[in-house]
């Protein structure tokens, strides 16, 4: 019974990435600047969660201002899901098209022209699916992917991701081996850098000056590798397309300190952000483990902020 109610959601799920996938980018645009407010004031843990980050990160902003960034930011990751049947299913001409402009390519190739791996911060903001479709249409291209939880999605958002060449890879060591690999034949492989590892998976570092828990893969990929690190965002310019945008790292991903390594991270991804603030997905739990729970405080869920 649950596996055919799976079964039904997964072919209704399809069937409208397929059917937004026809639709324009404006049309999508519209819709989100219809749905998002809807999703503010009724999604109460999005609306809650975004609001609570924003607080944190931007204090010297007024309250107002805050609620208006709130606003924007969740219509933008409403315009997101709406544009994932468009970067997936929407023929290859189509979305190649909606890409405007590719900002700091000349990073890559250098890299690559030197011989060395590139890894990819892509954080989520914008839109990294379209990311993903033109680095992987324009380079070998290596990623983590971690399946749905409706299985019957699978290989749907597989073959929308992999339909320009990237190839996708578990999250575990063979993942992670099969990503030094693609670095040693100076691939370009794609890092999601802000997602709450797990215990033991990374370290404490600062992220708009509060301390979260930050994955260490990147730095041991360097260590390994001598790669070299870009960030890479595709910031969604409303209702017309995109432009991809590859920025410096902070000089200090290549430290072999995995906590200053891990900082570097943290500050690559606050420099992205700041293209456009409202694009990042603010809704994300970014500081949900702390250090006090690592230290074994005994009242740690005081210093929570959800």
């Amino acid at each position: 019974m649950r596996e055919a109610k799976l079964q039904r959601q997964a072919r209704a799920v399809a069937a409208l990435w397929r059917l937004l996938a026809g639709r324009r980018l404006g049309t999508l645009w519209r819709l989100a600047r219809l749905a998002g407010p809807l999703v503010h004031r009724f999604s109460r843990r999005e609306r809650e969660v975004t609001e609570i980050n924003l607080a944190e990160v931007f204090p010297e902003r007024d309250a107002a201002e805050r609620r208006r960034l709130a606003r924007a930011s969740l219509t933008h990751s409403t315009a997101t899901m709406l544009e994932l049947g468009f970067a997936w299913m929407a023929p290859p001409e189509r979305v190649e098209a909606s890409i405007l402009a590719v900002h700091g390519r000349e990073l890559l190739d250098e890299a690559r022209a030197s011989g060395q791996g590139v890894i990819v911060l892509a954080p989520h903001f914008g839109n990294w699916e379209v990311l993903n479709f033109w680095l992987s249409g324009h380079f070998p291209f290596t990623a983590m992917y971690e399946p749905p939880k409706i299985s019957d999605l699978d290989p749907v958002i597989r073959g929308g991701r992999e339909r320009m060449g990237a190839s996708l890879v578990p999250t575990n060591p063979r993942g992670v081996a099969a990503l030094l690999k693609a670095l040693k034949r100076a691939e370009a492989v794609g890092i999601l850098p802000d997602q709450e590892p797990d215990w033991g998976s990374g370290v404490f570092a600062p992220f708009y000056g509060r301390l979260a828990y930050t994955a260490t893969l990147l730095p041991k990929l360097v260590a390994r590798t001598q790669a070299r690190v870009v960030t890479g965002v595709a910031l969604r310019v409303p209702g017309r397309g995109f432009a991809i945008h590859f920025l410096p790292a902070d000089a200090r991903v290549h430290d072999p300190d995995e906590a200053i390594a891990a900082a570097g991270v943290n500050a690559s991804v606050e420099a992205a952000i700041a293209l456009e603030p409202a694009q990042y997905q603010w809704e994300y739990k970014r500081y949900r483990k702390v250090i006090e729970e690592q230290q074994g405080h005994p009242d740690h869920g005081s210093f929570r902020l959800y």
